[in-house]
């Protein structure tokens, strides 16, 4: 009897031990013949994770200063600054200095069909849509005024400058990002937003 109590105690044991591990420490967890998993995390990331497999019970509050948003001072732009790491595929090097972008926000536009270049067209890893952000920063810390466009088209990211209305003026443009080291850049024919 003495026995079966100490089973049941023992497994018992186990299974809360094995319940009370979390599931980022589950995952890390190595194993013969498999491949590791690394995971880096911020507290609050952890904890949102980690809590929702162990219940309510063992989560605890961190007191948290709220935060609200904050509006820009001017109500049709916001500001970031990035810095681009990596280097075009044409050779050229990208700008190791911070790149400010300002990203205006219109309203009241109307969509015709007109032309935009395409600067950058890579595959959809996130290698190639940061590439895609480095080229839109660059262009941007070129002409700050042309509006550019980094988006994922299926299946690739894509960086699209200006709205232009006529060939030739996209033209104009697409010999400027030439001159830039763009040596694929190419017009494309699409849906434009125009302001009047």
């Amino acid at each position: 009897m003495r026995r079966l109590i100490l089973f049941f105690t023992l497994c018992a044991g186990i299974v809360v031990n094995a319940s009370a591990q979390t599931f980022t420490q589950r995952v890390q967890q190595k194993k013969a013949g498999q491949g590791t998993v690394t995971i880096e995390e911020s507290a609050e990331i952890d904890q949102l994770v980690n809590s929702a497999v162990l219940g309510a019970a063992t989560t605890t509050t961190k007191p948290t200063t709220p935060t609200s948003p904050t509006k820009p001072t001017n109500p049709t732009s916001s500001t970031t600054t990035t810095k681009p790491t990596t280097t075009p595929d044409n050779g050229t090097t990208a700008e190791e200095a911070p790149v400010e972008i300002t990203k205006k926000i219109r309203t009241g536009g109307t969509k015709v069909t007109g032309y935009r270049v395409q600067a950058y067209a890579g595959g959809n890893s996130r290698k190639d849509r940061i590439q895609a952000e480095s080229v839109a920063s660059r262009i941007k810390g070129c002409y700050p005024e042309v509006p550019v466009y980094t988006h994922f088209i299926s299946p690739r990211w894509i960086c699209r400058v200006g709205n232009y209305r006529t060939y030739e003026e996209a033209h104009q443009m697409l010999l400027s990002l030439r001159n830039m080291g763009f040596k694929e850049a190419i017009i494309v024919k699409g849906k434009i937003t125009v302001y009047d």
